[in-house]
């Protein structure tokens, strides 16, 4: 059982975290990106449908990731150019997208909720079928697919991106000092479009791995969501890429034991809403250790 729940936490990890690594870089560039959940879902549903059509994985993982790099680029430009509140930007993007998603289906493919499409090719496993053997780990090791590896090798080169090269200084300074940014002759508003466009092609990835990992199907409920989990990740791991990435992983051991739990015969609303209490408990200890810090 315990093998299996790691198995479970290690894929249920994997959307979270992507959509926490954008969301990071993005807020290290001054901006909280509150529109994760569109991205998400615009990535999942690009995914469905371009793997339906090509039969390709790859190239449904790429257009996600195009679609969500574009959308966090116009995000971007209404939030540095034309001067929307960030919150207000964000949220109004999340209704959008879920909105607009729905009325495609309708009319494209005659589908309410739950859209289901033929020859769909899913995420392969990176690992062969023999390491299902290993103790423990050999479930965890077995399910790894491409993005899930992607998401952990870009934590462990964040540190380093961030810290050690010009880009990272350059996102770091404008989130910290725009004024300071722009007086070397940098745009900081360049600096926070990129950022935003990072986010979205990450978050996109994430909604590529919810839609290709096993079920094939795009619906519109799908990221329950795991865009504000992502926020509530970062934000507790003080946007440090390893503090946001085991955040991340705590809150995919919750999804997974309370999906196990379900077969307990308890309540299946108050299991469900156990990883979202969770995140509430999180943000108060964080901000009450934050307040800690400041005296």
């Amino acid at each position: 059982m315990i093998a299996q729940i790691l198995a479970a936490a290690t894929i249920l990890t994997t959307p979270i975290l992507l959509a926490a690594i954008g969301g990071l870089v993005n807020r290290q560039a001054g901006i909280v990106n509150i529109a994760l959940e569109a991205k998400m879902l615009v990535g999942a549903y690009v995914a469905v449908v371009v793997s339906s059509v090509s039969g390709s994985w790859e190239l449904a993982v790429l257009a996600a990731a195009l679609a969500g790099t574009v959308i966090g680029w116009l995000l971007g430009l209404s939030i540095t150019r034309l001067g929307a509140n960030v919150i207000i930007a964000g949220l109004g993007l999340n209704v959008l997208a879920a909105g607009a998603l729905g009325f495609v289906m309708a009319i494209t493919y005659g589908s309410s909720g739950t859209l289901r499409l033929p020859d769909m090719v899913l995420l392969p496993r990176v690992l062969p079928q023999g390491v299902e053997g290993l103790p423990l780990v050999g479930l965890a090791l077995a399910g790894l697919d491409p993005l899930t590896v992607l998401a952990w090798a870009t934590v462990a080169a964040l540190p380093f991106l961030l810290g050690s090269t010009r880009i990272g200084l350059w996102l770091r300074a404008t989130g910290n000092a725009a004024p300071v940014v722009r007086a070397v002759g940098l745009r900081p508003a360049l600096i926070q479009d990129a950022a935003t466009a990072f986010a979205g092609f990450f978050a996109a990835l994430a909604g590529a791995h919810l839609a290709l990992y096993s079920i094939g199907i795009f619906n519109e409920g799908m990221t329950a969501g795991r865009g504000f989990i992502a926020l509530a990740a970062f934000y507790f791991g003080r946007n440090l890429p390893w503090p946001t990435a085991a955040a991340c992983l705590l809150f995919g051991f919750l999804d997974a034991a309370q999906i196990r739990m379900q077969t307990l015969g308890l309540p299946p609303g108050l299991i469900g809403a156990l990883p979202y209490v969770m995140v509430l408990v999180i943000l108060v200890l964080s901000q009450i250790r934050s307040q800690r810090s400041q005296r």
